[in-house]
């Protein structure tokens, strides 16, 4: 079991913490695992917050299929969609 740490949006950040949102769409430039901790920094224009957030991860989907980062990233790395407990 890892524990990967990750910058967050403090508009997401709300959201998981509220239990709104149970997952998290990353470009797949880094490897994670199922029962892998994801740690997630509370970020407002970038900078940290100091907020944190540990979420297990449960599930990964990994595809190439949705327009959200550069063009050059999605065909390098693709995505991953990781779900939280």
């Amino acid at each position: 079991m890892a524990e990967i740490t990750k910058k967050c949006d403090k508009v997401f950040f709300d959201k998981i913490l509220s239990g709104e949102k149970n997952f998290e769409i990353r470009l797949a430039d880094f490897e994670v695992n199922e029962g892998d901790i994801l740690i997630l920094n509370e970020t407002i224009n970038r900078k940290p917050t100091g907020r944190t957030i540990k979420k297990k991860v449960k599930l990964i989907i990994k595809t190439k299929e949705l327009p959200y980062f550069k063009q050059e990233d999605i065909d390098k790395y693709g995505y991953q969609v990781i779900g939280f407990e």
